[in-house]
């Protein structure tokens, strides 16, 4: 008997993930038993710290914790999240109206996109970007349209031109700073810029902060609501996974306008019950307990950068010093370039022993570059940096 056949047009619009063919090689270099150091998903690889761990273990043995919980967050955690802003940035927010608490950040993000953008709606994102700023619109049947980061004054410049250009006119500006893969930083005047212009514009501005404790070298990277009336026009995203070493807790927030707060609510109030309880409750420990833990992980990711721009540096391939985030961003060696970040993000796995994500991957921006997680120890940097040495040293092989 003949299958039907289906056609899923939404699922046709999403390409295989990033890191696909790489993984694969990886996986299969693995089988053989070759020894490849893991420089490509940033999965954090420490663990979460022991208070956070014990709270969990207690809060998982009261039964009354094992019930549907409430999918806007538990009020005690969306009243940490208010008391770590106005800590961090001395931001007011109302735990109530201008708070959430989602399941991660790409959880959070893809539901907003759902909740504000209709079919066709246009969403500007930067590029390169992180994969899930661009699909979570593709997922709402939405449309985007790239701005190239470049230096700060060329992105204000991109993306106003952008809002006076494109058709339909934008409706949603999804940005992240320090940004995930490029690096790349700003300060606080530039989102008082964009906040002017989305003021203007009637744009909804939403930031990704989730790298706002892995700053380095007397950084520290603001906040948009920082910005004053920074609430008319934006939220901003968090999530505990990279500061707290929490990803696989799934645990993030949002905050920022209460128009958007709601719909947001609104349509997790359809979709879920909620994190488990156990996992909320060890967050409020996370935001409220010693913070001498973020120092701690921030340190370890310095270190590990230091680390690896020294090695490779010895074995030939010169990268700047990213003062954020958990990742290098690396320009391809110039006796490479022609091969593309795939192929040469291939070619590390097959002659270095090292996997790296292609930066072609990211957004056609990051043609020429790949991006390098600080996810292992120094030891094994230090010997990702000899394997590197071999394939520079090698070049007239290949």
């Amino acid at each position: 008997m003949k299958r039907p056949d289906y056609n899923f047009p939404l699922i046709n619009r999403l390409p295989p993930y990033v890191l696909g063919a790489v993984n694969q090689l990886k996986h299969q270099a693995r089988a053989k038993g070759e020894d490849i150091i893991d420089l490509g998903m940033g999965n954090p690889d420490q663990a979460t710290p022991d208070h956070i761990v014990e709270k969990l273990r207690e809060a998982a043995k009261e039964p009354r914790n094992h019930r549907y919980s409430a999918s806007a967050g538990l009020p005690k955690l969306r009243l940490a999240i208010t008391d770590w802003y106005r800590r961090k940035y001395d931001v007011d927010l109302d735990p109530d109206s201008e708070t959430i608490v989602t399941i991660g950040s790409k959880e959070g993000i893809s539901h907003l996109m759902l909740s504000v953008l209709s079919p066709g709606d246009i969403a500007i994102v930067l590029d390169p970007t992180y994969p899930i700023h661009s699909y979570s619109v593709i997922i709402a049947r939405g449309d985007t349209y790239s701005c190239p980061i470049g230096k700060k004054e060329d992105l204000i410049i991109s993306i106003e031109k952008a809002i006076k250009e494109v058709w339909p006119k934008p409706k949603v500006l999804i940005l992240s700073f320090p940004n995930n893969p490029t690096t790349e930083i700003v300060d606080i005047d530039f989102f008082e810029k964009i906040c002017d212009l989305a003021r203007e514009t009637g744009l909804i501005i939403v930031h990704d902060l989730v790298y706002a404790e892995l700053c380095y070298d007397g950084y520290k990277a603001p906040s948009i609501m920082q910005v004053k009336g920074a609430k008319d026009v934006a939220v901003e995203f968090y999530s505990l996974s990279k500061s707290y070493n929490m990803p696989g807790w799934r645990v993030g927030f949002m905050v920022g306008n209460p128009e958007i707060v709601s719909t947001l609510k609104r349509i997790k109030s359809y979709l879920d019950y909620g994190i488990f309880q156990p996992i909320q409750i060890s967050a409020i420990t996370a935001l409220n307990g010693p913070q001498q833990y973020v120092e701690q992980i921030r340190e370890t990711y310095r270190s590990r950068r230091d680390k690896l721009i020294e090695s490779f540096a010895r074995a030939g391939w010169e990268i700047p010093k990213p003062k954020a985030t958990m990742f290098v961003w690396a320009e391809i060696p110039e006796e490479f370039a022609e091969m593309g970040s795939l192929e040469f993000s291939k070619l590390l796995i097959e002659k270095s022993k090292v996997a790296v994500s292609p930066g072609i991957g990211f957004g056609n921006h990051g043609e020429g570059y790949v991006r390098l997680a600080l996810v292992e120890n120094e030891n094994r940097i230090t010997q990702a940096g000899r394997g590197i040495r071999k394939l520079l040293q090698g070049i007239h092989n290949y």
